[in-house]
Formats: C-alpha cells, structure tokens, sequence
C-alpha cells in the first residue's frame, strides 16, 4: 500500500496541488482502490479503478467546484491507494471496504439499486411485508428477490397481504393480540379499517392470537419460497365462486388480483433458476500474470486463490472446491442480508461484461482439472439477466 500522506497546507489550493503532485510521483496506473481521508481520519470516499493513477488525477481536473470529484478531493488531507490483480477483485473490495467503512461520499451500493426490488420480512411481535430498495442496517430481517420493478412487486405484495390477512399498517402501531388478556380493553377500540373489510386478521385490535398471525406469515414464506400455492389457490377459487355466481365485476377483480401473484411468482421462480447459474469458476487474468480463480456460488464469492501452475496446486484447488460446491443448499428465494450486495454486483458484472462468461466454467471435477492461469475455459452456457423483464 502506498499513501500520500500531507502536513497541514497553508490553503486549500496548495492542499490540492500538495496531493496531485504526490499522486503524479507515487501512483502508478495498474488496477486497484483508493480512500480518500478527511481531517479527522474519517475515510470521506471510497472508489476503484483499472488504472488507479488516471482516476485519481481526474479529481484535480473538475471544472466546478460544486462537482462531486472536487468536493470530495477538497475535503481530504491525505489519498491512500491500493493495487489488486483485476478490476474484477478491485470491484469486490471496494463493495467490502464501503460496508465496513460506510464513507459519506459513497452512495453505498446503489449501483444498481434503482432497477431492482426486495420484498422484507420485518422483526417485531406481528412482522410485515415491505418493498425496498436494498438491505438496511436491520440484519435479523430477512429478504426475497431481487426482482425488477418496485411498483409492481409492491401491487403483488398488497394483494398477498389481503389473501393471508397480513397487516400494512405503520411499524410502530402497537399489537394488541386476543391471548394478551391484560390489554383487552384496548384491544377492542376500533380503528384497523382493513379488519373490518377482512383483509386483515387484525393483530392490533386483538382479533387473533400471535399464533394465529404466525401461521399466516408462514404461509407468505413458504408462497414466497415457492413451497406453497395456497394464495395463488385461494384467489382462483374465489374467482371462479363469483363467476358462478354471475358476479363478474368481482371475479375480473379477483382475476387481475390473481395475475399479479402469479407474476410474483414467476419472478421469484425465475430469480432461483437464475441464483444456480451464477454458480461456477471464474478464471480472471491479473496484473504482471497475477491471476486469480474466483469459486462462485450462488452470487456469492465462496473462495478466491492464485491461478495454479502445478499439479499439486490444482489438486488443492479441486479440494477448495469441493468444499465450497459440495453441500447442498436450499432452493430459496430467501437470501441473507450480507449476500444481496455481492449478488447484485457479480450480476452487474457480468451484465456489463457478457464476454467474460467464456472465463467461467462449471463446476465439475472435469472442469477444476483444467482451472489454469494460461487460456480462458470454454464458453459457459449461463445467462445473467437475473430479472425478467
């Protein structure tokens, strides 16, 4: 790591002229990150480039001082950069370095946030069903996705909320529950509109149990696991019910309701077929023949190791991945909180880069005889277009 540490400049301009200089002298244009340090240690930017030097002198050369480049390079006293083999593990550490760092300046993984949505379960005594952009700082919920557009997957969840009586009100509206005896005063004051219209079982006005209201949550799980049709099911035959009953308002209602679940589902069928394709080894040529094998799983970098040269090597390397590849895994649209991040990005990458699918390979005990440093594997029939569009 090298770093271009400064004394204290007189002015701001001499700051700059200070740290350009020692950027000119000591970088040099290879693939890697830089931080860029405030005054009090603070880390204001994180970014990454294949040719760190260019980049970093691009910040001197802003025309407004209003740009986002030169209001990030006037807040630092110092720049400190670091090479990596490929843009590829540059990508990956600076996605790590910003989620542990969190700097101001950075719009923390959001490269691609706006095209893509999850649907999170909440904590609490009654959870719920949000639409969000992105993972927040609440780890223990969980998450479904991603799938393409918010307004769509958040027509999809309304209606799954009312087949299951799921409640939509605010996070902090307190629960009243019909086995919470103490409170059953309270609890019988009216106010949940969507209780009295039955789409909802009414948690806050002590019109189920906690149990009940569990068991209807789990039911959105498992429709949203893709274990369960019971929504699905529920809207149909309530659909056909008003048809035969000649209710045919109702049942082009209940039949619009019904495709926007099964949309849903499509999607989150989709997302899981799609998760298996982004499961393979990634050969990436470095710097100075630095490569690097990259073992993938699921949209997650399980391992990364050197190229290997010798037999020994690739015997280590078909161990590693047999470890990695070898227990089975469930089929979930579930995925962990420290996962969406490093998905979206591998999925990104390959989206931008559909050429560096001939890198990859299967996973197979043929294929990690052939992981070598010197020619690319053969094409990977995989697709990365991860949300139907």
């Amino acid at each position: 790591m090298s770093r271009a540490a400064l004394r204290p400049p007189p002015t701001p301009d001499s700051q700059l002229a200070a740290m350009r200089a020692s950027v000119r002298e000591s970088c040099a244009d290879r693939p890697g990150i830089y931080r860029m340090h405030g005054a009090g240690g603070e880390v204001v930017y994180v970014g990454k480039s294949k040719k760190v030097r260019t980049r970093l002198l691009s910040y001197f050369r802003a025309s407004f001082p209003e740009e986002k480049g030169a209001r990030i390079v006037r807040e630092a006293v110092h720049i400190d950069w670091e090479y990596t083999p490929s843009e590829f593990a540059a990508l990956l550490l600076e996605m790590h370095l910003i989620k542990r760092l969190r700097p101001r300046f950075n719009v923390a993984m959001k490269r691609d946030a706006h095209h893509y949505a999850f649907i999170k379960v909440t904590r609490g005594p009654a959870p719920k069903l949000l639409v969000v952009r992105g993972p927040t700082d609440d780890t223990a919920a969980t998450y479904y996705g991603p799938f393409y557009g918010a307004q769509r997957v958040g027509e999809s969840v309304r209606e799954l909320n009312d087949v299951l009586g799921l409640r939509d009100c605010s996070h902090d509206r307190r629960m009243h529950f019909a086995d919470q005896q103490e409170l059953f005063q309270l609890a019988r004051t009216p106010g949940c509109i969507r209780y009295e219209v039955r789409k909802c079982l009414g948690p806050c006005v002590a019109a189920c149990t906690q149990h009940q209201y569990a068991e209807r949550l789990d039911l959105a799980r498992a429709f949203l696991d893709g274990a369960d049709d019971a929504p699905i099911a529920t809207l149909r035959g309530d659909m056909e019910a008003a048809s035969s009953r000649m209710e045919f308002e109702r049942a082009a209602s209940l039949r619009d309701k019904l495709f926007r679940l099964e949309a849903l589902k499509e999607q989150f069928l989709h997302f899981r077929c799609a998760v298996e394709t982004l499961s393979f080894v990634y050969t990436v040529p470095g710097y100075d023949h630095d490569d690097r094998v990259y073992l993938i799983r699921r949209g997650r970098v399980r391992a990364e190791r050197k190229a290997p040269r010798r037999k020994s090597e690739r015997e280590q390397l078909a161990r590693l991945a047999s470890d990695v590849y070898g227990q089975a895994e469930r089929d979930t649209s579930r995925v962990p909180t420290h996962e969406i991040d490093e998905l979206l990005l591998l999925t990104a990458w390959f989206n931008k880069f559909p050429a560096e699918l001939a890198r990859t390979q299967p996973v197979a005990d043929a294929g990690l005889r052939r992981v070598t440093s010197s020619a690319p594997p053969s094409p990977h029939p995989a697709t990365f277009d991860l949300i139907a569009r």
